[in-house]
């Protein structure tokens, strides 16, 4: 077993204009201020974050990362969540999607789709000069308007889906295992890797690709009323990074997992700042440190209620305090009766 790192934050949803979340400097400060130990970087504003630079220049990752260094803070992982959602598009989200590429990229998806892919074996090269071994991001998504079977979903429909979106994937997952970097799908709504069968139809599709990996979110989980508990045993194996997102799911007669078409507020499903929400994270922290999960706990801050200034305040306390440090030693050695072969075979009547 070892011991998870921690606490993280994931700055995607606290950077802007005001200060102190105005440049990569200030919001380290704040972050530090509140006793978090490590930094999940976006990487679709040059502002905070320059991926290709970082990518061809290894002065600038070695810069970037001591700035970071000298305040006591690591980089947990990089993120590409908005580039991967564009490494597939259906076309009616086109316009919508959009607006998570460079201006020069819209209303080209061709274009669009490329420079998504290219923005991603940036990130390979660039996680490998920070000397990380873990990436997270989204899949992207062909088939999420199909998700109800209605009308009925025309034979193959599914599986030409997952083996265009493997074709994509391909040469990314080998960029990152040429950088010996881990991809971490967050399993997400939206994507077409949306919960653990969907993950599995695309990891046939890699061929079982050793980089194809997972970051673990259960707030998503609550709101599908999936198994998140079971779900760690399913795949511990291929969780590499770690989101710490609460959520609650408070189903009526009137709504239940669709939502109803209402308001983050308004919605039976519905995401909360950690400890707020109805996920048991004590058994969550448990089960990953029980299989040997050495990366971070990486708070996301998504809440329809509660300030984000407190929830990150609240969320840096709570991992550290739900955060296990490992024993190096069993409970019950007062009572040992020491390791003997001879009177092992004694005991056993062999001898």
């Amino acid at each position: 077993m070892k011991t998870i790192k921690g606490p993280g934050i994931f700055l995607a949803q606290f950077i802007s204009d005001e200060e102190p979340f105005n440049s990569i400097e200030n919001i380290a400060k704040w972050a530090k201020s509140l006793d978090f130990k490590g930094l999940q970087i976006p990487t679709s504003d040059p502002k905070y974050f320059d991926l290709q630079k970082a990518a061809e220049s290894k002065t600038y990752a070695d810069e970037y990362k001591g700035k970071l260094q000298e305040l006591g803070l690591e980089i947990t992982e990089l993120s590409t969540h908005l580039q991967g959602q564009l490494v597939a598009v259906h076309p009616a989200y086109d316009k919508l999607f959009d607006a998570f590429a460079p201006e020069q990229f819209r209303n080209n998806p061709k274009a669009r789709t490329e420079w998504a892919v290219q923005q991603l074996k940036y990130a390979a090269k660039a996680s490998q000069n920070l000397g990380l071994k873990a990436h997270a991001t989204f899949s992207g998504s062909l088939l999420w308007q199909y998700f109800h079977p209605w009308p009925q979903r025309p034979e193959g429909l599914v599986d030409e889906a997952f083996t265009e979106l493997a074709r994509r994937w391909t040469p990314i997952l080998d960029a990152f295992d040429e950088a010996g970097v881990d991809v971490c799908y967050e399993i997400h709504p939206g994507e077409d890797l949306f919960d653990g069968v969907t993950y599995e139809m695309f990891l046939e599709k890699v061929n079982n690709h050793p980089r194809a990996c997972l970051l673990y979110d259960p707030s998503h989980f609550v709101l599908q009323q999936l198994d998140y508990i079971q779900y760690i045993d399913f795949y511990h194996e291929r969780i590499k990074a770690f989101h710490v997102k609460d959520s609650e799911f408070n189903p009526t007669g009137r709504q239940g997992t669709f939502g109803g078409y209402q308001s983050w507020l308004n919605r039976a499903g519905r995401y909360r700042s950690p400890g707020d929400g109805q996920v048991d994270f004590k058994t969550i922290f448990s089960k990953l440190t029980q299989y040997g999960y050495d990366g971070w706990a990486v708070m996301e801050w998504e809440c329809c209620i509660k300030n984000q200034i407190d929830g990150a305040t609240e969320g840096s306390k709570f991992i550290e305090d739900h955060i296990i440090r490992v024993t190096d030693k069993a409970f019950d050695d007062f009572a040992s009766t020491g390791a003997d072969e001879r009177f092992n075979k004694e005991i056993l009547g062999l001898s």
